[in-house]
């Protein structure tokens, strides 16, 4: 299989046809001054050992220097190998909250919008292994099967917000029974569940599904996010920014509740977190992950390329050699003439 590595810089050959018009256009016009000058044998005898000949290949050999530079530049490549590559890795799922209670700013810029960004870091560290994504309010959807593209996961996680939810509310319990739904159904081993989430209602459901996903292999961490202070919920209605209300019109207020996320990470087995230091977090979450037993997968196949564009480089730099080495006029008499 043939590529170039750089393709666009092909694109410099459209100058090719220029420099040849513009080439033949500055002879005609010597041409024509010289027409104007006089008798053309005198001027010939007075321009002895000039080889319009030797003139047309130094402009040639420039011309294919400059083709086969451009296309040294685009680095042609050839071949190609084909490679199973087997890797160890774990399948951890994302499950992150969307409900409204995840809009409020109590933490810098919110409480969703600091998810996201903790989720973004957590995926650099995981690369190399699989990993699904849920998002959850009333109920749970599965936005990203397990896989290994961490791009099309962030992806997904850029794009999370309330508006994706139809139902409101808080459902957990929800969103692992979608992820133990999810995993292969290959051979039992160590898998991830991670929760992002402010607990904002202590769902006992949540704690007994926990439970019943250790049974099966699955270790869940729970990551809290928001303050014990708490926030109002932002809305805009008509255009105009006010807060979520109850029945009596007075502002809803919601606070992180850290006691759930510690009882759901001690049902799952797995550890709990705050999520006040990302780093921090991130660290611990990776290492937890590290220690988990791996499977080993074939994950990918690549094809590895060939690079010639050393012989195009060569073969460039020949020319312009032999281009300079060129005299514009004969050698013989003429020769010794014009250097003595």
């Amino acid at each position: 299989m043939f590529q170039f590595e750089y393709i666009s810089y092909l694109y410099f050959l459209g100058l090719v046809p220029i420099l040849i018009i513009v080439f033949f256009i500055s002879q005609q016009m010597i041409k024509s001054r010289m027409n104007k000058l006089g008798d053309q044998s005198l001027i010939k005898r007075l321009m002895e050992g000039y080889s319009p000949s030797n003139n047309r290949l130094k402009f040639a050999l420039l011309l294919t220097a400059f083709i086969v530079l451009c296309v040294a530049w685009a680095n042609p490549q050839w071949g190609y190998r084909n490679d199973v590559m087997k890797a160890k890795s774990s399948e951890v799922f994302i499950a992150l909250d969307i409900s409204n209670s995840m809009e409020a700013e109590d933490i810098s810029p919110s409480r969703l919008e600091r998810s996201k960004r903790f989720v973004q870091k957590l995926l650099t560290e995981l690369k190399g292994d699989k990993v699904g994504l849920i998002l959850f309010a009333g109920q749970a959807y599965l936005q990203v099967p397990i896989t290994n593209d961490l791009a099309a996961v962030e992806l997904f996680v850029r794009s999370a917000g309330p508006q994706l939810a139809g139902t409101q509310g808080t459902n957990i319990a929800e969103a692992i029974n979608f992820a133990l739904e999810s995993y292969s159904e290959e051979e039992q081993f160590k898998r991830a569940l991670i929760i992002i989430t402010d607990g904002e209602n202590h769902d006992a459901l949540a704690l007994e599904t926990a439970k019943e996903a250790v049974e099966k292999g699955i270790i869940i961490h729970a990551v809290g996010v928001g303050s014990s202070d708490g926030g109002y919920i932002p809305m805009v209605e008509r255009g105009i920014r006010s807060y979520k209300k109850d029945k009596q019109g007075n502002p809803v207020k919601t606070k992180l509740n850290p006691q759930l996320i510690k009882d759901l990470a001690a049902a799952g087995s797995g550890e709990s977190y705050l999520l006040d230091d990302d780093e921090a977090v991130i660290k611990s979450l990776s290492s937890e992950i590290d220690k988990m037993e791996k499977r080993e997968t074939e994950q990918q196949i690549f094809s590895e390329y060939n690079s010639y564009f050393q012989y195009f480089l060569f073969l460039g730099i020949v020319l312009l050699l032999i281009e300079y080495l060129i005299s514009f006029k004969t050698i013989g008499s003429g020769f010794k003439k014009w250097f003595g």
